[in-house]
């Protein structure tokens, strides 16, 4: 393992590049939040129905299986 020399500075980094990095992690936090609020709502829509699509899920995994489909 090889340690920096003396004429690199690890600790410069322009604001203007920490402040993209963080706007960064700010957008993708928020798409997050997003994604999450929707997947909530469709999995209250289909709350009652999640046993029949396992089910369905679990017919077309046998059929691929037996080169049905």
């Amino acid at each position: 393992m090889r340690l920096p020399g003396p004429d690199i500075d690890r600790a410069k980094m322009d604001v203007e590049d920490l402040l993209k990095i963080v706007l960064v992690l700010v957008v993708i936090w928020l798409v997050l939040e997003v994604i999450g609020g929707i997947l909530d709502i469709l999995g209250w829509i289909l709350g009652p129905l999640r046993p029949l699509v396992g089910l369905v899920v679990l017919v077309l995994i046998v059929l691929w299986l037996l080169d049905r489909i």
